[in-house]
């Protein structure tokens, strides 16, 4: 296997990104390199949009996932950046490790958003289908 520098590690708080952060983490450890996660919040829906910030209870349990997992990754010796996005969580991984060019997209199979998969198709599978690079999904 090449040597891995940039592993992106797509979380949502669910069981399933959790082990693949766990996979991540092992990965981070073979390779020596450190782990970046991405949270995409979806977008906002229209019924919240008066209210003066609806995104900030998003952020605040985005922001506790992402620290939970720094912290996971601290206790394993692996450094750990985040990234906080809004939008279509498959378009903004997708676009953030091309972007960046990362050597693996590593991201569990289902997420938070079981019924949106049941009718559009999952994220993890829009990834696998556009990413140009690598991807690696957990179960």
């Amino acid at each position: 296997m090449k040597q891995k520098k940039k592993i992106l590690v797509a979380l949502d708080g669910s069981k399933n990104s959790c082990r693949g952060l766990d996979m991540a983490i092992y990965l981070a450890r073979q390779f020596d390199t450190k782990l970046v996660g991405i949270y995409v919040i979806s977008n906002i829906p229209k019924k919240y949009y008066n209210l003066n910030y609806p995104e900030k209870p998003l952020l605040i349990a985005a922001d506790k996932i992402m620290e939970s997992a720094k912290k996971r990754c601290a206790q394993n010796g692996i450094l750990f950046d985040k990234k906080i996005d809004f939008g279509d969580p498959g378009t903004k991984i997708t676009k953030f490790a091309g972007s960046l060019n990362f050597d693996i997209i590593v991201i569990g199979t289902r997420g938070m958003s079981i019924i949106k998969e049941k009718f559009l198709g999952s994220v993890s599978n829009y990834v696998l289908h556009k990413s140009s690079i690598p991807v690696m999904i957990i179960k």
